[in-house]
């Protein structure tokens, strides 16, 4: 890969894999007996306005049909600490409950980058029929996200070749170039994104969320956060305790986790699904690879490297060793429909030396269109939200060194994810707020659901958050796949709607499989 950070998660492109499975009703399981969360309308004392914020608070919203949905804009402060400065937009949508709503579910599918918007209006894929009925569900796009006044870096032609740059530099001129293409974006979006670069952390989304959830009238945030997006309820929990309804954080990403430790143990744990995917490619009659699982993972990481000095060319675009990693990478994520696309992809790189279905697999997980072009800003954002939350303050030497351990423990991803931190030192913008603290039972209890070889957000996160929030109840699924709800455990998804439908949590300790 070139110089990439990874805080992936599932995001709208991806939708195909998340309808695996709808939920099948509340019956199912027969483990909730928890304890209960208040109603997600309840009708509890007005929680008071934050000082000098009124007009964001009491704005008029006026919403518009958008095709089965209705979407409107909402006025936000650029910066809480003057909120009589400039101001963005964010766009929200709303999805009506198909029966008499029981209040509203914020929803949001992470990145950082991903649609919150787009991602609600596929409501009828991402929560179960149960929940269609009874919430309107509604995404807000973070600030600078998608269609909140994106902000806008690099051009096409810079994202092809921010991905085409070696993240495993084998020579002092290889890494030079790596560490001037890590800065380029920052420099770029120094030039370009204006003044929200510095206020597009997680604490100003968390901030937003709030002022969305008052316009729509609901006294409580009930949420679904997947990967990312549980960052962003994690901060809300902290910073707005008394409007916590019922909230599900899957997949989770602990907030207090410096940039070092993400992308370590992220490479880690995909290193576990690339063995994974290996077992199961010598078992199927498309794998390009042959022997036993541990000799496949081999071959696969000797043909990635091999392009590096020989990479296959494609309608002009390059194959080379970065291009292929993150292919890899972006169908390691969900099991069931992944691998079944990445193995005949794979084997027409190998066998035939046609790049075609690996460049088309890659294209649809980072939206670029078969014109070039691509459709979202996605990379940008990710960056102006990842840097501003866990700053790098490591150099060029710090980062050999952390590639040489990583290699050990992360053979296919570690040297790439070391040399990807330097995108973010020196980032050109300084968030002014602190990282948000977690204090113990300070928000009503909230369920947290973690997939026990989840490659993108790894178990060890979900307990640690578990831990950290004293009252939180951990629901966990023994599978090999990218968070739980709607992903095809019919266990965890009634687990979910039980929580959001009676605020009854499950036992704790419950395990599905």
């Amino acid at each position: 890969m070139g110089p990439r950070v990874m805080v992936l998660s599932m995001s709208v492109p991806r939708l195909s894999a998340l309808v695996l499975a709808i939920s099948v009703g509340l019956s199912s399981c027969g483990f909730l007996n928890g304890p209960v969360v208040a109603p997600p309308s309840a009708k509890s004392p007005p929680v008071p306005t934050p000082p000098g914020l009124e007009a964001f608070y009491d704005q008029e919203v006026t919403w518009r049909n958008c095709g089965d949905a209705d979407c409107a804009k909402i006025i936000v402060p650029v910066d809480y600490a003057d909120p009589n400065g400039p101001t963005t937009k964010l766009a929200i949508t709303k999805v009506k409950a198909i029966v008499e709503p029981i209040g509203s579910l914020f929803v949001n599918p992470g990145g950082p980058g991903g649609s919150a918007f787009d991602y609600a209006k596929a409501a009828d894929y991402i929560v179960s029929p149960d929940i269609r009925d009874n919430y309107d569900i509604i995404g807000v796009d973070p600030r600078g996200v998608a269609h909140s006044s994106p902000i806008t870096c690099l051009t096409d032609e810079q994202r092809d070749e921010f991905l085409e740059v070696d993240g495993t530099p084998d020579t002092p001129a290889e890494e030079q170039q790596v560490i001037e293409v890590a800065a380029e974006i920052g420099q770029s979006c120094k030039e370009k994104a204006g003044e929200l670069l510095a206020h597009m952390g997680t604490n100003d989304a968390a901030r937003d969320l709030d002022i969305a959830r008052a316009l729509v009238n609901d006294p409580v945030l009930n949420y679904l956060g997947k990967s990312y997006g549980s960052d962003i309820g994690i901060v809300y929990s902290q910073l707005f305790p008394a409007n916590v309804g019922r909230v599900v954080l899957d997949g989770v990403l602990p907030p207090d986790l410096s940039l070092e430790q993400v992308s370590k143990e992220q490479a880690e744990a995909f290193e576990v699904a690339v063995d994974d995917f290996a077992a199961d490619c010598v078992t199927q009659s498309d794998c390009p690879f042959v022997g036993s699982g541990p000799s496949v993972a081999d071959q696969l990481r000797a043909w990635l490297q091999g392009l590096d000095s020989k990479p296959l060319i494609e309608n002009g675009r390059v194959l080379n060793e970065p291009v292929a990693t993150y292919a890899l990478l972006s169908y390691l994520y969900f099991p069931p429909s992944d691998y079944a696309e990445l193995r005949p992809a794979l084997s027409a790189a190998v066998a035939d030396g046609n790049a075609k279905p690996l460049f088309e697999l890659l294209d649809a997980r980072i939206s670029r269109g078969i014109d070039g072009r691509y459709l979202d800003n996605s990379t940008e954002a990710f960056y102006a939200v990842s840097c501003l939350d866990r700053p790098f303050l490591g150099d060029k030497v710090k980062v050999q060194q952390l590639a040489k351990e990583w290699a050990v423990s992360a053979p296919t991803f570690g040297v790439s994810q070391a040399w990807g931190l330097l995108t973010c030192a020196n980032w050109p913008a300084k968030s002014a707020d602190q990282p948000v603290a977690i204090t113990a039972n300070l928000a009503p209890p909230m369920l947290i659901v973690s997939t026990k070889h989840d490659p993108a957000t790894p178990y060890q996160w979900g307990q640690r958050v578990v831990e950290q929030l004293g009252n939180a109840r951990l629901l966990t699924w023994d599978n090999h796949q990218h968070t739980g709800y709607t992903n095809g455990s019919e266990c965890i998804d009634a687990a979910v709607d039980t929580f959001w439908l009676s605020g009854e949590l499950p036992t704790a300790g419950v395990v599905c499989d």
